[in-house]
């Protein structure tokens, strides 16, 4: 199956924003620490270029990359908090509700027919 490449055009515009702001996030984070794009990403192990392109909020970067980044700043533990099951308050609801509570019979039954 080829592998579909995300485009603004083809995903909401949420998360487009949420990149967006993602990638001005850590580029503000890097000029208040001081560190040039090449020294960071250079830390983190990607190319300056990949780096750029992350703080521009561009669609298409890894996971990785970006998980590196934040690490490389020092952030990761933000990351260690998304979507964390403490965090997950509707999933857990819903599994409460699948689960359902055990019942226990008031009485002892008898063979007695």
């Amino acid at each position: 199956m080829p592998r579909k490449h995300l485009t603004p055009l083809s995903v909401p515009a949420a998360i487009v924003d949420l990149i967006r702001q993602l990638g001005a996030n850590i580029a503000l984070a890097r000029k208040r620490r001081r560190i040039t794009q090449a020294r960071l990403a250079a830390r983190a192990g990607i190319s300056r270029p990949t780096l750029a392109r992350i703080e521009a909020g561009q669609m298409g970067i890894g996971l990785d990359s970006c998980v590196a980044v934040l690490w490389a700043l020092g952030m990761e533990g933000e990351v260690r908090r998304l979507a964390s099951p403490e965090g997950d308050r509707e999933g857990a609801t819903l599994e409460a509700a699948r689960l359902g509570q055990r019942m226990r019979a008031t009485s002892r039954l008898t063979d007695d027919f």
